[in-house]
């Protein structure tokens, strides 16, 4: 990149960085846990998210390092790191030729390992980074540095929502003058809000055929239900279905964090228990600002020994039971220990159990606002009626016919709550 290349990429990096309004704001629960999240994962006494503006590093959060907002942008590493479209390491600062001589490592602080990820825009731009730093040299794994990036990622996301909000404020105002004639602006801004929280489409996974239907309860808030399909590597995915507490871009920015941290987590862990208690740590490193939530998280493997089937391992923290569709006409919850609620309590235990599909079965993940829905205003639906409904269309009700049945029966039944279905099945 030549001298003026690197000015014309520089400028437009810095419209980017005001485009997103971050810099001198005050300090941000979200920020400050990911911060800390970053420190705990890696092992570090400091970790930072910072935004490098014109001469200068930000700091949007900084764990162990009290009291510091700012530094010069020479000597930050971070000014070197957003360089860089790939995770930015150095294991041993006093070695490296890039930062023998720097002061940070020379001086007071004594930096000698520091790895980042930089934060970046949907069009390119890297407005800073996520680091962490030791003051001893340390080698990082690959598994690690997509840790990193995966948090890079949720700062992105956590600056997109506020952008957004800032944006619904400035449109509430002038809707003051003009309301009923802008009222659907509110609407639309929370649709492609909650757009964003979930998958475009699901994958095509061979072997398996999936549906999903998302159902918001007003048009006027951002859901608090999430789900999402992707691959773990070889012949393994991982799906997910939840509901976190309360609504609005509170809840919504927590399923940002939550849809993240169990795409790293499944990742890491084989054990889909161990993912949802890494996402119960996650919750609960902020108590003043937590929200709580109920997840059910399967691993699929399709085909495992050649078998036309598929193995399915579900973990579960608190939700409803997933109801499996047999072929021989049956309809009856997966077996398993229901588990407890994620994000509510340190030591919380969640259950397991595994289900093989054989052609022509399904698994039905769905979230509460189904059962306790009430088309009459005063009997809820229930799990019996929700039985009864798909013992009605067994066996010859394939993911995708039945999801598009249960999506046209839920405006009959007067939801007051946000409905997530994700069904996943074995064709005949």
């Amino acid at each position: 990149m030549t001298v003026l290349d690197h000015q014309q990429w520089e400028t437009a990096r810095m419209r980017a960085v005001s485009r997103y309004n971050i810099l001198d704001t005050p300090a941000d629960g979200t920020f400050d846990r990911i911060a800390r999240l970053a420190a705990s994962w890696f092992g570090t006494p400091i970790a930072t998210v910072t935004i490098v503006d014109e001469d200068r590093i930000w700091f949007k959060a900084a764990h162990g390092l009290e009291g510091v907002r700012q530094i010069d942008r020479d000597p930050g590493l971070c000014a070197s790191a957003i360089l860089c479209d790939r995770p930015y390491v150095v294991a041993d600062a006093r070695t490296d030729p890039r930062t023998a001589q720097n002061p940070l490592v020379q001086g007071e602080l004594g930096v000698r390992f520091y790895a980042a990820a930089p934060i970046t825009t949907a069009d390119g731009y890297r407005l800073g980074t996520v680091n962490v730093l030791d003051t001893r040299p340390r080698e990082v794994s690959a598994a690690d540095l997509s840790v990193l990036e995966d948090l890079a990622s949720v700062v992105m996301d956590q600056l997109e929502l506020r952008l957004s909000a800032l944006a619904t404020v400035r449109a509430e105002r002038d809707l003051r003058l003009q309301a009923e004639r802008d009222r659907h602006v509110l609407a639309e801004l929370a649709t492609t809000l909650q757009r964003t929280l979930l998958p475009p489409s699901l994958p095509a996974i061979e072997g398996i055929e999936l549906a999903c239907h998302y159902h918001a309860a007003s048009s006027q808030q951002v859901g608090g239900d999430f789900y999402d399909v992707f691959h773990l590597g070889d012949d393994r995915w991982a799906f997910f279905l939840g509901d976190v507490e309360g609504h609005g871009p509170v809840a919504a920015s927590v399923t940002s964090l939550i849809r993240y941290t169990l795409r790293a987590a499944a990742v890491r862990f084989s054990d889909p228990r161990l993912a949802l208690a890494e996402l119960n740590t996650v919750l609960l490193l902020d108590p003043q600002q937590h929200r709580f939530c109920t997840v059910m998280l399967g691993i699929i493997e399709p085909n495992l020994e050649g078998h036309e089937g598929a193995r399915v391992t579900l973990a579960t923290g608190g939700h409803p039971p997933a109801l499996l569709l047999r072929r021989s006409g049956a309809v009856c919850a997966a077996v398993g220990v229901r588990g407890m609620l994620v994000g509510a309590l340190p030591e919380a235990r969640f259950g397991a159990c595994t289900v093989d599909l054989e052609p022509g079965e399904t698994l039905l993940l769905y979230t509460d606002g189904l059962t306790e829905a009430r088309p009459d205003g005063r009997e809820i639906f229930g799990e019996e009626n929700v039985v009864a409904f798909l013992s009605a269309r067994v066996p010859d009700a394939t993911p995708i016919r039945l999801v598009a049945e249960l999506s046209e029966l839920i405006p009959s039944l007067r939801a007051q709550d946000d409905i997530a279905l994700l069904a996943v099945g074995v064709p005949r």
